[in-house]
């Protein structure tokens, strides 16, 4: 059998950054949640991406949760979603027991619709937040959002779990909205096996989320809870991880776009393709590179020669109001989302492959178009 190519696996740098942080963790015994790999991890990421406050957490979701928290999300208020996500983007509204309304995305950004978004605010007038996803490394855009946002006096959170090194008029997406989150899960662009980080310009919200996170335990000899709280914090070893993943960022950004630049160039010719967006002013880091397919091209034709071959690809999200749980929940627009749905097809984005896996997979695309 051939060797395996995955869609997106974890990269360690050849330098082996992370062991040198890992074996001090190792050596000094913190082992334990929090440590000095976790207070550098949050200011190396917080210098890395320009935002002023960061806390890590276990995972992304439970950063966007306490994001949510922060923001003052409760029982019962509506949070504006796009439907074009992963299920943990809408996952975390409901650990609130909030209400979501799903946006739908538009062609240009693959990201919520400015245009259906006003639509939605101009139906609710009881909106609690709006959480924005950057897809698969593409800005969303922000501007028209942003001032949305600012016009019914709503709060943003930025979904960035994908978009760690995407810039939006040369800032790091997650850091434009009143809370960013990220996330280091073992097929991001860098990882830290499992975890994530909490961004925000507020010191105030930022030392909530890691009083939160840490079981809400109160400043006294014993142990003492005013509020609820969670089992949310990063282990010093983790921690270490993601200060060596850190140093590879940019070099990770390069490859995942020198990996949609090889795709675009040797598949570009075949007839009736389509490819992710990058709209003006951005810099996406295609975390995962992404096409449409036409009729006679099915992703699932595709996905099936592929595994054939070794191969792992996997179809675009399916759009949260297609969802057997969130069915049931209002959804304002749709037919954008579903189409990408139907005919998308995410390619495999390994950091890892060579030029050999590219043009492997190339043939066998070339073959079932």
């Amino acid at each position: 059998m051939k060797d395996r190519i995955w869609l997106s696996s974890p990269h360690m740098s050849e330098e082996g950054y992370e062991l040198e942080y890992v074996h001090e963790a190792f050596r000094t015994n913190w082992i334990a949640p929090l440590g000095p790999n976790v207070d550098e991890f949050e200011k190396e990421f917080a210098e890395k991406v320009g935002s002023k406050y960061t806390v890590s957490l276990s995972s992304g979701t439970a950063a966007l949760h306490l994001a949510l928290l922060a923001e003052g999300v409760s029982e019962g208020d509506i949070v504006f979603c796009p439907t074009l996500t992963f299920s943990a983007s809408a996952n975390a509204i409901r650990y609130m027991n909030a209400i979501p309304v799903f946006i739908d995305s538009d062609e240009m950004t693959w990201n919520m619709d400015p245009e259906l978004l006003e639509e939605a605010f101009k139906k609710h007038s009881d909106v609690k937040a709006v959480v924005v996803v950057h897809l698969y490394g593409l800005s969303a855009e922000l501007n028209s959002i942003i001032k949305i946002c600012e016009k019914y006096n709503v709060p943003l959170i930025e979904d960035a779990a994908e978009s760690l090194g995407c810039t939006y008029k040369g800032r790091q997406t997650g850091t434009y909205g009143d809370s960013g989150i990220f996330s280091f899960n073992g097929n991001k662009i860098i990882t830290t096996s499992g975890g994530g980080m909490y961004v925000s310009k507020d010191p105030e919200k930022a030392e909530k989320v890691r009083f939160w996170a840490t079981q809400s335990r109160d400043q006294a000899k014993h142990y003492q809870h005013s509020e609820l709280g969670f089992n949310y914090r990063m282990s010093n070893v983790l921690a270490g991880i993601g200060r060596g993943q850190l140093k590879v960022l940019n070099s990770r950004v390069e490859k995942k776009r020198y990996i949609y630049e090889y795709y675009k160039s040797a598949l570009g010719n075949l007839e009736g393709i389509g490819w992710m967006p990058e709209i003006p002013d951005s810099i996406s880091t295609y975390w995962l590179t992404c096409i449409t397919t036409p009729r006679n091209a099915s992703p699932t034709k595709i996905m099936r020669a592929l595994e054939e071959d070794n191969i792992e690809a996997r179809p675009i999200w399916k759009p949260m109001h297609l969802q057997p749980y969130f069915e049931k929940y209002e959804c304002v627009g749709g037919a954008v989302s579903e189409a990408l749905f139907e005919r998308g097809l995410c390619l495999p984005s390994d950091t890892k492959m060579t030029d050999e896996d590219l043009g492997r997979v190339c043939k066998i695309v070339k073959r079932v178009w």
